[in-house]
């Protein structure tokens, strides 16, 4: 602290010769405290950038409120933060950019600082906080792989937290919405957490503020009237018709019972459940049921291969009886065939004989 006030007589300038306290600047511009940065993409990397002119100006004369570290000196002048500046570009914590379209930047071969060019920080401040988060995300990832070996206590005790934290967020978003809709019908539009699911916010910013109000926009009369009509509705019948409604409440009590319990969507006993980490070892009685069950298989392919047996020698007898016909055709065939023949003979006789007797007469 005495060698920052005494570089606040002279320079600061030449105490940010030093390249220590040059990071330690770093630190501080790229903190929450620094000037806003805006993001876009350079050389399909995000990046943050900033206006040369936006950085002088923030280093000259901070914004109200900004707390700048007791161990900097501040800068009097603006050529001294220029100076400043221009290190930072020759120390390679900033690069010069040009942009190319919106959201997009190319590095720009000028390289010298000027108020009026954008400056992409090449800096990204200490990463040992980086680097612990990676460490735990990979342990947790590998936590969450070996979930199977868990011990049956840590597996119920992850259920009954997961089971809580989706009734908590499903009853966190249904109070929002009616305590947004009884008041969105009177006039006013009242949110409960408003910023809680803004994914531009971090995370102690989600929660800021806790509710706001404000008056509904001109011309909503008839959908506030006819939203307080069907909510009416609902709740005549609700009333009208207990026996359904008490059912419906019954259902939800069972859904939630159900959903602690691991049997909403369970297709195991709850033995087998209980087992599931346990090596499966086929009992006696499995075991038994197995070779009866062999058994009876061995015993509908030897049946079945007896029927296709007396099939075949079917079929055999079948082709035996064919081919016996077809023997006794043939022999009958030959014999008819035979007496055909002798009959011809005869009849070649008998022309013979009629022959030589009319021969005869002649002579």
């Amino acid at each position: 602290m005495a060698s920052a006030a005494s570089t606040n007589g002279s320079s600061a300038k030449e105490f940010y010769e030093d390249e220590k306290q040059l990071m330690k600047l770093c630190d501080f511009l790229r903190s929450s405290e620094g000037p806003p940065v805006r993001e876009a993409i350079e050389m399909d990397k995000r990046v943050y950038y900033i206006k040369g002119e936006k950085l002088v100006n923030f280093m000259v004369e901070p914004k109200k409120g900004t707390k700048w570290p007791k161990d900097l000196p501040k800068f009097k002048s603006r050529p001294d933060a220029i100076a400043v500046c221009k290190e930072l570009c020759g120390r390679q914590f900033m690069h010069r950019s040009e942009k190319v379209a919106k959201g997009e930047l190319e590095v720009s071969r000028v390289r010298d600082f000027d108020e009026s060019a954008y400056f992409t920080w090449i800096y990204e401040g200490n990463k040992k906080f980086s680097h612990l988060m990676t460490t735990c995300l990979i342990i947790g990832f590998l936590c969450c792989t070996c979930f199977p070996i868990w011990p049956n206590f840590l597996k119920v005790f992850v259920w009954y937290m997961s089971v809580s934290l989706l009734i908590f967020i499903f009853f966190l978003c249904t109070s929002r919405a009616l305590l947004f809709l009884f008041v969105w019908v009177l006039g006013w539009e009242c949110w409960f957490l408003p910023n809680l699911f803004d994914e531009s916010l971090g995370f102690v910013e989600s929660f800021v503020p806790v509710i706001s109000i404000e008056k509904t926009k001109d011309g909503q009369l008839m959908y506030r009237v006819g939203v307080f009509v069907a909510f009416f509705s609902f709740c005549y019948w609700a009333v009208t018709q207990p026996s359904e409604f008490d059912g419906f409440v019954k259902g939800q009590g069972d859904f939630i019972k159900d959903l602690y319990a691991g049997t909403l969507l369970s297709d195991m006993s709850q033995k087998d459940k209980e087992n599931i980490d346990k090596p499966k070892m086929p009992s006696l009685d499995d075991l038994l049921k197995k070779l009866e069950s062999e058994d009876e298989e061995e015993k509908e392919l030897s049946e079945e291969e007896a029927a296709e047996a007396l099939l075949n020698s079917l079929v055999e007898d079948e082709e035996d009886i064919d081919d016996e016909e077809e023997k006794e055709l043939s022999e009958e065939e030959a014999a008819e065939a035979l007496l055909n023949s002798l009959v011809e003979d005869e009849e070649d006789i008998d022309d013979e004989e009629e022959k030589e007797l009319s021969e005869e007469e002649a002579a």
